[in-house]
């Protein structure tokens, strides 16, 4: 038997054993015949933020270019809270008898694929700032950040908005400056034409040599998604005007920002690189929901330059899960479900399941959104209950589909590859 092939069948076995005790556990009251033959899908997750196997005293903060552990306080989700439904559960499936450090340090740098067989995932795309030790291909797949190439400028007045952005900022700024470094660049140069040619297109050009798949934009936790087609001529005079003499008004940055992320989103197409948008209401108490509607991408999508790159529209929307829908018409949107899978009931995100296969399965994809919490919810528990919420919420949208005479069963299985793995494997080519 071929090593993959060994992998696939030990990774099936684990998925239905846990797949078992997670489904004993959800009140199921009406059998669907097909959990199991769903459970046995190795599946791709489009989304996710693992964390490095460190040493002793370490501490790996590349998870995330924006990581939301320092913001103020927030009525949190029912599901994330302390001792929320599923966590002792999570930690028990994955760490009993041994506990989390005892197993990590018998898994050493195979630690991260073994979480990944925990929850049933055979190939995991990493949004990470760089990869870490354990987290390499083939998988984990990496999804580096791009927000932080939009704002060349002074960026002190767009900070100023409330305390979650001002911190936000300066980490867009640190890592700008990495970017920078890294392209031999002390400050951005003088011109936006030298700007993209010297920096942006050669930030991208390095990452999808070092393996990225795709780009990831958290732009909405820094501004709206309305990244409107912009004047090249008007976008230089901005940057021209105010690299390094203070921090430009509102509207005159946008636009500069708007012909960058249109100028990014291009290469992205030419390097063969997906472009993976935050589109769902965000952590913090000044997050502006309306801010993230994937309506304002509309027009990114329609625009005739961008037909080759393929946006990904993160987390469904929520709670623009029906505005969402009518974009998948579009030949270049495909959306995940991530998060959603982990803050809201199997049969609540069932209906929305359904709608989305009812009207173009093919750009549907799975995903957990693994994040490092809490100290109680690691992306660890995070990412497992997530995969299983997820295969329980196909699991319910399907089922009723079958009974409603919609699809076959034989459908139904086709569907389901196609949501946990088919999809995402086309999309990037694994």
């Amino acid at each position: 038997m071929q090593p993959n092939q060994a992998r696939r069948d030990m990774l099936r076995i684990v998925i239905v054993t846990t797949a078992a005790l997670w489904l004993g556990g959800c009140g199921r009251t009406e059998p669907s015949g097909i959990a199991e033959e769903i459970a046995r899908i190795p599946a791709i997750d489009n989304h996710a933020h693992p964390v490095s196997v460190t040493g002793p005293g370490e501490q790996d903060r590349e998870f995330d270019a924006l990581p939301v552990d320092n913001m103020e306080p927030s009525s949190d989700p029912v599901y994330l809270r302390p001792g929320a439904p599923g966590i002792a559960e999570a930690g028990r499936a994955l760490f009993a008898p041994l506990g989390r450090k005892r197993t990590m340090r018998d898994k050493g740098d195979g630690y991260p694929a073994w979480v990944l067989d925990q929850m049933g995932v055979e190939v995991m795309l990493a949004n990470r700032v760089q990869m870490g030790r354990g987290i390499q291909p083939p998988r984990f797949r990496w999804v580096p950040y791009a927000d932080a190439l939009l704002f060349p400028l002074d960026n002190s007045h767009v900070a100023a908005a409330n305390p979650d952005r001002k911190a936000f900022f300066a980490d867009e700024d640190t890592l700008l400056r990495r970017y920078l470094k890294d392209a031999r660049l002390s400050a951005p140069p003088a011109s936006l034409d030298e700007y993209l040619v010297r920096a942006v297109t050669p930030t991208l050009e390095r990452q999808k040599q070092g393996g990225a798949v795709a780009e990831k934009f958290e732009a909405a936790y820094l501004r709206s998604l309305a990244f409107d087609k912009a004047d090249r001529a008007a976008a230089a005079r901005v940057y021209a005007q105010y690299l390094g003499k203070g921090a430009p008004p509102d509207d005159q940055y946008k636009t500069l920002q708007d012909y960058i992320f249109r100028h990014i989103a291009a290469e992205c197409g030419r390097l063969g690189m997906a472009v993976h948008i935050h589109t769902m209401a965000g952590a913090g108490s000044y997050f502006d929901v309306r801010g993230a509607n994937p309506l304002l991408l509309e027009s990114v999508f329609n625009d005739p330059d961008l037909r080759k790159t393929k946006f990904v529209m993160l987390h469904g929307g929520w709670p623009f899960t029906r505005e969402i829908t009518a974009l998948l018409e579009k030949p270049n949107a495909y959306l995940d479900y991530s998060a959603q899978s982990l803050m809201l009931a199997p049969t609540t995100l069932a209906a929305t399941l359904r709608e989305w296969l009812e009207f173009v399965p093919e750009k549907v994809m799975f995903a957990t959104d693994a994040y490092p919490y809490s100290d109680e919810m690691g992306w660890e528990e995070s990412g497992w209950i997530a995969a299983h919420r997820g295969r329980r919420a196909l699991e319910i949208a399907l089922a009723a589909m079958i009974r409603d005479g919609e699809i076959s069963r034989d459908r139904a299985r086709e569907l389901a590859r196609l949501v946990l793995r088919e999809n995402a494997r086309r999309l990037y080519g694994l």
